[in-house]
C-alpha cells in the first residue's frame, strides 16, 4: 500500500493486518512510540475537524513523529497555488500527505504529483480512516467482522461509500437503508460488490424499513453532509422515518449503535440511543487514534508494511 485514497488498495489481510496492529498500539502503545522517530506529515484541512485533526497529530506524536497542521479552510486547494506545486513542495519537506478534502480529485492528484505517501482523511467519496476504526470497533465488542450484519440508516455519502468497500473486504454484510434517490455511490457500490463476492460479503441498498431485522450493529450519520447549507429542517420529513430511535434499536435487534460523529442530537440518533447502553459512538471515536497510528506506521515504516 503505497496510498491510502479509497480503501480498494488492500486486501482482506490487509484490512485484518491494519486492525490487528492498531489492537496492538491501544493495548501497549509505549512499544511504539520511536517506531516514526524524525518524521513528519503535512495535514491539509479544507474543512473543519476535531475527531480528524486530534487523531492524526497524536497519532503522529505518539509514534515519535511530528504532524504540521495546514488550514486551508479559507479556500480549497489549488487556489493560491495548484494542487500538484502544493504536492511538489511538501514532498522535499515531509514524509506524508494527510489530506481532509471537498474532492476525491484533490487526493488523487497530490498522489500522482508528490513522491510520498497521501492518506484520505475525508473526501467527497470516501472516508476510508473513519470505518476502519468502526469495524475495529465491532470487532472489539462483536469478536468478528467477518458474518457481522450492519444496517447503515440515512443519507448515502462517503462514509456509506467506505462502509460498503470495507464491509467487502471484511466479509460483512452491509445493507445501506436509504431514501429513494439517497443512496450510496452507484459505482462505488458495484465495486465493493464484486471485491465481496471473494470474501463472503453481502450488500444491499434499499428504501424498505420493514426489513430491518435481525442486524448486529445500526450505523449512522447526519442527514446533510459537511459543506452542504442545506437546513435538516427542510430534509427532516424525508429522513425521520431513518432515525435511530428505542423503538427501532429493539425491533432490529441490533447489538450495537455507532455514528461517525458529529452527530444532530434528535435528528438522526435520539439522546437516548447516543447515550444509552447499546452505544459505542465514543469507542469508535477512540479508536480513530489508534487506526490512524496504524495506517501511519504501515505507510512509512518498512517493518510494518
Amino acid at each position: 500500500m503505497q496510498h491510502l485514497l479509497t480503501g480498494f488498495e488492500l486486501d482482506q489481510d490487509g484490512y485484518l493486518k491494519l486492525i490487528g496492529l492498531a489492537q496492538s498500539m491501544k493495548a501497549d502503545p509505549k512499544a511504539y512510540r520511536d517506531c516514526l522517530q524524525g518524521m513528519s506529515a503535512a495535514l491539509l484541512f479544507e474543512k473543519p475537524s476535531l475527531r480528524t485533526r486530534t487523531t492524526f497529530e497524536l497519532a503522529m506524536y505518539n509514534l515519535g513523529g511530528h504532524g504540521v497542521y495546514l488550514g486551508l479552510a479559507k479556500g480549497e486547494m489549488g487556489g493560491r497555488e495548484t494542487v500538484p506545486d502544493y504536492a511538489r513542495n511538501l514532498s522535499r519537506w515531509v514524509d506524508c500527505l494527510v489530506g481532509r478534502v471537498f474532492k476525491q480529485t484533490t487526493l488523487e492528484e497530490l498522489a500522482a504529483t508528490g513522491s510520498v505517501p497521501v492518506v484520505n482523511a475525508l473526501s467527497d467519496l470516501y472516508h476510508p480512516a473513519q470505518v476502519m476504526a468502526d469495524f475495529m470497533t465491532i470487532k472489539e465488542h462483536l469478536g468478528k467482522t467477518a458474518g457481522v450484519k450492519l444496517a447503515y440508516l440515512g443519507d448515502g455519502n462517503n462514509v456509506t461509500n467506505s462502509l460498503l468497500v470495507a464491509g467487502a473486504h471484511l466479509g460483512a454484510t452491509v445493507t445501506c437503508f436509504c431514501p429513494l434517490n439517497c443512496g450510496p455511490d452507484v459505482q462505488i457500490f458495484n465495486q465493493a460488490q464484486e471485491v465481496g463476492k471473494r470474501y463472503g460479503a453481502k450488500l444491499d441498498v434499499t428504501n424498505d424499513l420493514s426489513a430491518l431485522k435481525d442486524y448486529d450493529v445500526l450505523y449512522t450519520d447526519t442527514w446533510v453532509s459537511m459543506g452542504d447549507d442545506t437546513p435538516l429542517e427542510a430534509v427532516k420529513k424525508v429522513f425521520l422515518p431513518y432515525q435511530i430511535n428505542d423503538q427501532l434499536v429493539q425491533s432490529s435487534g441490533a447489538q450495537i449503535v455507532m455514528h461517525c460523529l458529529p452527530a444532530h442530537r434528535g435528528y438522526e440518533i435520539t439522546d437516548e440511543v447516543m447515550d444509552g447502553p447499546k452505544s459505542v459512538v465514543f469507542d469508535e471515536a477512540e479508536n480513530r487514534l489508534h487506526i490512524h497510528m496504524a495506517l501511519l506506521a504501515t505507510l512509512l515504516n518498512p517493518q510494518y508494511a
